[in-house]
């Protein structure tokens, strides 16, 4: 089977959130999402609202002998258990869409003789909508062989995203790598929303306060790379402003100020390699930072 036969007809195990951003890609990029499984009614309901052509199945096992690629949207743990439920035809394709999980999870499929691969979108999907819109632009993690990772490719592209193939064994460290600017970065949001709320803002105060700087850090670092677009205290090497810092988290906080100091710490290598900090200044920021860490008060 060719990369166009395979992308014939696509069918999905499991109608959560990915499964809904993903279908509603594929359909309106002009690729035919013809059945779902899902164990959720309300989530079938979600899917058929924003991919009405598809027909739902009563088992993964329909949906699969429906499709010529099926995309098993379920839950990283249930991966393999559905994927070894199911009866696998000899040259269709099985797509896991998890970041951590390695395609080997599908192994019940591979031994049937199809094709075998992963598929993730490096993005946040707590709402599909907004998720199908921020597809454009937005990575792909793929790891395929033959057609299939041909046939991945183009939806990739076919959807505005960045294809990136990757090799066999590296998923935990790159789905590693996306919680940095996914969940983490939430909740560093949600520590300076707690700043604010200190003195009397609202968390949407803080949200319209705090995200056009988080917009305008990410043109920075994307017109001059990390280093070069990173500003900020210990960049100028302003050990004067550390010390406030430390001394106003460590008076209302001792986990935020340690969370500070580790953070200010990472910014430390970059700074010299900025050219803004001299090493001499960098090793007296890091004995601050490092040199007496706060300790919450024995119980």
């Amino acid at each position: 089977m060719d990369a166009k036969s395979m992308l014939s007809r696509i069918g999905f195990v499991g109608a959560g959130r990915v499964a809904q951003t993903l279908a509603g890609a594929f359909s309106g990029a002009g690729y035919p999402v013809v059945a779902v499984s899902s164990r959720s009614a309300a989530n079938l309901a979600d899917f058929r609202a924003r991919c009405p052509a598809a027909q739902v199945m009563e088992t993964p096992q329909e949906a699969a002998d429906k499709s010529t690629i099926v995309f098993l949207t379920v839950s990283d743990d249930a991966i393999a258990p559905v994927c070894a439920g199911v009866r696998w035809r000899p040259g269709c394709a099985v797509v896991h869409c998890s970041g951590a999980t390695e395609v080997a999870a599908l192994a019940a499929a591979a031994d049937a003789g199809a094709w075998v691969g992963g598929f993730h979108p490096m993005q946040m999907f707590a709402n599909p909508d907004v998720a199908l819109a921020g597809l454009p632009g937005c990575t792909v993690g793929i790891e395929a062989q033959g057609p299939l990772l041909e046939a991945l490719r183009q939806l990739a592209q076919a959807i505005g995203c960045v294809p990136f193939s990757l090799p066999a064994g590296v998923r935990p460290l790159y789905h590693a790598s996306a919680y940095y600017v996914g969940p983490f970065l939430i909740a560093l949001l949600k520590e300076g929303a707690e700043l604010w709320a200190r003195f009397g803002a609202t968390e949407r105060q803080a949200m319209e306060a705090m995200l056009p700087l988080l917009r305008g850090t990410v043109a920075a670092a994307m017109d001059g790379g990390l280093a070069r677009g990173m500003g900020g205290c210990v960049a100028r090497g302003d050990i004067g402003t550390i010390r406030k810092h430390l001394d106003a988290l460590e008076s209302i906080d001792l986990a935020m100020a340690n969370l500070y100091r580790e953070l200010a710490v990472r910014n430390i290598p970059l700074a010299v390699q900025r050219g803004t900090l001299p090493p001499s200044r960098a090793a007296e920021i890091a004995a601050l930072l490092q040199g007496a860490p706060a300790q919450e008060p024995a119980a």
